[in-house]
C-alpha cells in the first residue's frame, strides 16, 4: 500500500515541473503586460506630442482599459491553483485562454508605445505617410459610416464570388476525380485557364459583363474555383480503392460511392482548397473594387490614397486583416465540425 502511494507521489512530482514553469511564466507576462500598458499611458499623458493630435484622451483610456484587463488576467491566474493543462472547469479554462493571450498583450503594448513615440512625440517618420495611433482612432470615430458601408459592400461581393467559385470548383474537382471521360476534357481546360491570375481577365470581364459588380463576382469566383477544383480532384482521386470495393460488395450504386465514399474521404483536401481560395478571392476582391466598383474596401483604399488620407488607408488595411482573419476562423470552425469524425486520423 505504501509503495503504491509512493509511486503515485513520484509520478505527480514528475508531472509538475514541465507545466508549472510555463504557468508561472505566463502569469509573469500578464503582470508585465499590465505594467507595459501603464507605461504607455504615462508616455501619452506626460510626454506631449509635437502636434495637437485629436483623440489622444481616447487613446489614453484605451491603454488604461487594456492595462486593467491584463492585470485582471494576472490576478485571476495567480489566485488559481494548478497548471494550465490540469483544469477541467469551464471558468478556469476561459481564464487559461485569456492567459495564453498575454504575450500578445505585452507585444501590443510595446509596439503601440514605440509607434506613438516615433510618430507623435519625435516625428521621426514623415507626415502624412505615417500617422500615430490617435489618427486611426479618429478614423473609426469620424469616418465610421463610410468605412462600415465599404465593409458591407465588400462582404456581399466576396460572398457572391467566393460561394459561386467554391461550388463550381467543387463540382469540377469531383467530376475530374471521378470520371475519366470528364477529366479528359476538363483537365486540359483547367490547366490552361487555372494558373492564369484572375486579375489578367479584368479587361475582358468588364467588357463582357453588364455591370462592374457582376464582373467582380466573376473574377472572385475564378480566383477561388481553381484551388478548390485542383485539391478536390486530388482528394477524390486519392481515395483508397478498397473503400469502393467494400461499398460495391454491399450493393452500393455510383451515386452512393460519390456522395458517401468519395466526397467524405476527400473533405480534408477540399478544405485546404477552400482556405487557399479564400485568400486568393480576397486579394482579387480588392483589385476589382479599385478598378470598377463604386464601393467597398478596395474603393475606400483608392479614395484614401487619392486624398492623401493615409490614416484612413491604414484603418482600412486593419479592418481588412480583421475581416479576413475572422472568415478564416469561421472556416476553421466549420471544418472542425464537419470533420469531427476524422479528428483522430488527421493532424489539426
Amino acid at each position: 500500500m505504501s509503495s503504491n502511494t509512493q509511486a503515485i507521489d513520484l509520478t505527480g512530482l514528475h508531472a509538475h515541473p514541465a507545466t508549472v514553469p510555463q504557468d508561472v511564466s505566463r502569469k509573469v507576462v500578464a503582470v508585465l503586460a499590465a505594467l507595459a500598458w501603464l507605461g504607455g499611458a504615462a508616455v501619452t499623458q506626460w510626454w506631449h506630442a509635437l502636434d495637437d493630435w485629436p483623440y489622444t484622451r481616447e487613446l489614453l483610456i484605451l491603454k488604461f482599459a487594456l492595462a486593467a484587463l491584463s492585470a485582471a488576467i494576472g490576478v485571476r491566474a495567480w489566485r488559481g491553483n494548478g497548471s494550465l493543462a490540469s483544469h477541467a472547469d469551464g471558468q478556469q479554462a476561459a481564464v487559461d485562454r485569456w492567459l495564453a493571450s498575454t504575450p500578445w498583450l505585452l507585444a501590443l503594448a510595446l509596439g503601440i508605445t514605440a509607434w506613438e513615440i516615433v510618430t507623435a512625440q519625435l516625428e521621426w517618420l514623415p507626415r502624412p505617410f505615417f500617422a500615430p495611433p490617435q489618427a486611426l482612432i479618429a478614423v473609426f470615430f469620424d469616418d465610421l459610416p463610410r468605412l462600415a458601408s465599404s465593409v458591407a459592400h465588400s462582404f456581399v461581393l466576396l460572398a457572391y464570388g467566393y460561394v459561386l467559385g467554391a461550388l463550381t470548383g467543387f463540382a469540377i474537382g469531383v467530376s475530374i476525380g471521378w470520371s475519366r471521360a470528364v477529366g479528359y476534357w476538363l483537365h486540359a481546360v483547367l490547366r490552361l485557364i487555372g494558373p492564369l491570375p484572375a486579375t489578367a481577365w479584368l479587361p475582358l470581364a468588364f467588357f463582357f459583363f453588364p455591370s462592374s459588380f457582376s464582373a467582380s463576382v466573376f473574377l472572385i469566383a475564378l480566383a477561388s474555383a481553381f484551388p478548390v477544383a485542383v485539391l478536390t480532384w486530388s482528394g477524390v482521386a486519392s481515395v483508397n480503392s478498397a473503400y469502393y470495393d467494400v461499398a460495391r460488395t454491399l450493393g452500393a450504386r455510383a451515386s452512393f460511392l460519390i456522395l458517401r465514399v468519395a466526397i467524405p474521404a476527400a473533405l480534408p483536401s477540399v478544405f485546404v482548397g477552400l482556405f487557399m481560395g479564400l485568400g486568393a478571392s480576397f486579394s482579387v476582391l480588392i483589385v476589382a473594387e479599385m478598378m470598377g466598383v463604386k464601393a467597398g474596401l478596395g474603393w475606400y483604399l483608392q479614395w484614401a490614397q487619392g486624398w492623401a488620407a493615409y490614416s484612413n488607408m491604414y484603418a482600412a488595411l486593419l479592418v481588412m486583416a480583421l475581416v479576413c482573419s475572422g472568415l478564416i476562423t469561421l472556416l476553421f470552425k466549420l471544418r472542425d465540425r464537419l470533420l469531427a469524425w476524422q479528428k483522430g486520423l488527421l493532424k489539426w
